[in-house]
This record gives C-alpha cells, structure tokens and sequence, in this order.
C-alpha cells in the first residue's frame, strides 16, 4: 500500500514588518541615556536665550526664572510634537526645539523700540502668518533662496552683537572694567571648552563658558550669583510682560522672518530625513513641521517667548551613536518638560550676572553672523552674475539704519519701522532684487537648499 503525499498546502506565515530605524522603539535603559546625551546638546541655547532677553529687557529675578520655565517647558513639548506627531501636526522625525536666535533677537528689537507688550504680540502674529501661509508654501520658498537667507541671518547677527555688548557696557555703552573683564573671561571659557572638549561635552561650550563666568565672578567679586526665590514644582506665568499688543507695522521684522523660516525649514526636514534613511517628501513633511513650529511658538507668546523653531542640530548625536529613533528625541522632549517644571532649577539659573550673560551671547550671534557668511558662500557671487550686487546693495540696506540711526528720523513712524530695521530693510531689498534682477544674470536663481541650523 502506498501513501500519497498531501495536497494540502503548508501554512505560509504572515511577512515580517520591516521597522525602520526612525521608528525603532528603544529599550529604557538605552533610552534615559540617550535622551539625556540631547538634552545636554541643546541645553545651552534655551538658557543663553533667556537670559539674554532678561538681561536686555531688565526682568525681575522672578520674571526671568518663570521665562525660563517656559521655554523649557516648551522646548520638550516641541520635540515630543516633532517626534511623535499627532494628525497632521509634526514631522515624526527626530526634531529637538529651541527658541531661535534671530527670532529671539528681532523680538527684542521689537521689544525695545515698540514695549514688550508689543514684541509679545508681534510672535502670536507671526506664528499665525505661518500657519496661514502653509497652503502657499511652494511659492513662498522661493522668495528665500541662499543669498536672501545669507543676507537676512548675517544681519540679525551683526545687529544682536550690539545689543549683547549693551549687557556688558549698561544702556550707557560706558563699560566699567569688572564688568568687561567678566564677559571677557567668559568668552574665554567658551572657546576654550569648545576647543578642548569632544562630542556633547563640546556641544555645551557655551553653558560651560556662562557657569565658569558665574564661578570666576563670585569667586573674585566681579559680580553676583542672585537666584530668585521658590521651591518645588509650578507653571510658568502666562503673560508675564502683560496683555499683548498688536501693532502690524511693528511686527514686520518678525513676520518678515516667519517666512524665511520655511526655507530653513525645508533644508533641515530633507536634511534629517536623509540622515534617518527616509526618502524625503517635503511636500508632505515641511508642512507639518511648521504646523508644530507656529502652534508651539502661539503657545511661547502667551509664556512670553519669542518664536520657537524646529532644530536640527542634535543630528549629529544621532550620527554619532548610530541611533536613529525619533523615540529617543522624544525622551528628551519628557525630561525637557520636568526640567521646565522644576522652579529651583530655572530659578537658580536665573541668578547669573549679567556680564556672564553678555559675554556669552557675544559668542552667540557671533557665529550666528558667521552662519549668514556662510549662506552667502552658497550663493554666486562672482562677477558673471547679478548675486554680487544684490548682496551688495541688500547689505548696505541692511547696515544704513545701525551705522546711522537718524537716518530716517524725518520718515513717518510706519516707514522708520520698516527701513530703520536693518534686517527688514535688508531682507526686503534683496528679495526684490533677487526678483527684478534674477533674469538678467544667474547670480540669484540657484535652488534654495538652506543651511540646517542657521536658524539657532
């Protein structure tokens, strides 16, 4: 007798989904670790932020710690936002947040010539204009290819290394000798750091600079470590520079940048996703980061910050480590978030002198102004095209208003705000040269591909 082999067919199993690395859910005790090593990274620009705005707006001990609280806090709702997304609304990518340097400076130009009231609603204006701009969005790129951005940031930083030395020489411009020694030897620490350090521990030069200022100044007398009072866990205050005000013609510089920050945008949302493995789809992805960048930075009006703004600086932890995981952002986004509730930590650091606080954003929008050099290498500048004269005359626009103040003190009050700026008169000069003189020459018609963190 013999058997028939069966036709009943073998169970196939069902295929294995392929996780990829950016969705990789990592185990806790890889997690923590990783998740801090960001948050070590970013830590410096929120904090040399605030206090940079403390410093210039001469805030209480008080209004300085809360301001503190909720950038933090913000910063880790902005990452969990970027990292996990909800709806259309984030990248679900490894994103971090910070408050943005040029935005942070354009708020406090705003802030000084117009009240903090006002610079407070020019960032819920500006956040909004980015929202209501997101179905534009191809259009609106085009207008800031790398000779407009390199203009745009080159100017926020020369214009912010004035206001920084105003935290060293007092609202006078008289510096008294302890004062620039101070920021002196905090410069110094920074860039040694930097230059000694490797890796994260490098990544913080500028929060190693501000705490060994803070040790030289107690330790010599040069100045005081006064930390605010309080304890325990509390919320940040909601308006702490009062009900906003809003002014349209005062919120140019401000709304001006909103829309630049899709072009930078777009750079490090390709940029990122390359560097997770993801085939880039900017036209789906760029407007969801936004999406989260405007409803985070409408949020920081509210908390008295200035725009908030997607980083993409912590790429190089993840290069670093091999670890891909838009978790691990995550992770950092939560400890973010405690640290923004913890008072005794924003309230401690909210004591450190105001000379420490100068030198270190001297080194700040220093390199932010070198990131704008940068920009405009990207650019063709030779003398085939039209890119040299825009850059040219876009700086010139740019600079008249902080060479010569008065130049327009006999304009009316709505045109002294757009040309007095430098990087709205900037900015707009070369975006309209860009476009009349773009089709005589190619010095302004290479694609926009924005440097990733020339927003910080």
């Amino acid at each position: 007798m013999t058997t028939t082999p069966s036709s009943t067919p073998a169970p196939v199993s069902a295929p294995t989904r392929v996780v990829e690395a950016v969705d990789e859910r990592v185990p806790w005790r890889r997690l923590v670790p990783l998740a801090t090593q960001h948050v070590l990274a970013m830590i410096a620009a929120p904090v040399s932020t605030v206090f940079l705005v403390a410093g210039t707006l001469k805030t209480t001990p008080g209004v300085t710690a809360s301001l503190l609280s909720a950038v933090l806090l913000l910063c880790g709702v902005g990452a969990l936002l970027q990292s996990l997304g909800v709806w259309r609304i984030g990248g679900r990518l490894p994103f971090v947040m910070l408050p943005g340097g040029a935005a942070t400076a354009l708020f406090l130009q705003i802030a000084q010539e117009h009240g903090a009231p006002t610079a407070t609603g020019a960032v819920l204006l500006a956040a909004a204009l980015l929202l209501a701009v997101l179905p534009l969005y191809a259009r609106v790129v085009r207008l800031f290819p790398p000779l407009v951005m390199g203009v745009t940031v080159l100017l926020i930083g020369i214009a912010m290394i004035r206001v920084a030395a105003r935290l060293v020489t007092g609202p006078d411009g008289k510096g008294e000798p302890p004062a620039v020694l101070l920021a002196a030897l905090t410069v110094a620490a920074t860039v040694a750091a930097y230059v000694l350090l490797r890796g994260v521990w490098r990544q913080t030069s500028v929060l190693i600079g501000m705490a060994a200022g803070t040790v030289v100044a107690v330790t010599t007398g040069l100045g005081a470590f006064t930390p605010a009072a309080g304890s325990g866990f509390a919320l940040p205050d909601l308006l702490p520079f009062g009900s906003p005000r809003f002014d349209l013609v005062a919120a140019i510089p401000l709304l001006v940048f909103s829309l630049t920050t899709l072009a930078e945008i777009t750079g490090q949302t390709v940029l990122n996703s390359e560097t997770v493995g993801r085939t880039p789809a900017p036209e789906r992805d760029v407007p969801r980061v936004a999406r989260a960048d405007a409803l985070v930075s409408l949020a920081g009006g509210l908390f008295g910050t200035s725009l908030m703004v997607t980083s993409a600086e912590n790429i190089g932890i993840g290069r670093l480590t091999g670890v891909r995981s838009r978790y691990v952002t995550a992770g950092a986004g939560a400890l973010l978030m405690v640290l923004g509730l913890a008072t005794p930590v924003s309230r401690a650091l909210a004591g450190i002198p105001e000379a420490v606080v100068g030198g270190s954003a001297l080194v700040v929008y220093a390199v932010i102004a070198v990131m704008g050099v940068e920009m405009l290498r990207r650019a063709d500048l030779s003398g085939t095209g039209t890119g040299n004269l825009t850059a040219a005359l876009a700086l010139t626009a740019g600079l008249l208003p902080l060479l010569t103040p008065d130049l327009y003190a006999g304009f009316p009050s709505w045109a002294r705000t757009i040309l007095g700026s430098g990087v709205v008169a900037g900015t707009l000069t070369a975006v309209l040269l860009t476009a009349l003189l773009g089709r005589f020459g190619k010095g302004s018609r290479r694609p926009a591909q924005p440097e990733p963190c020339a927003r910080e």
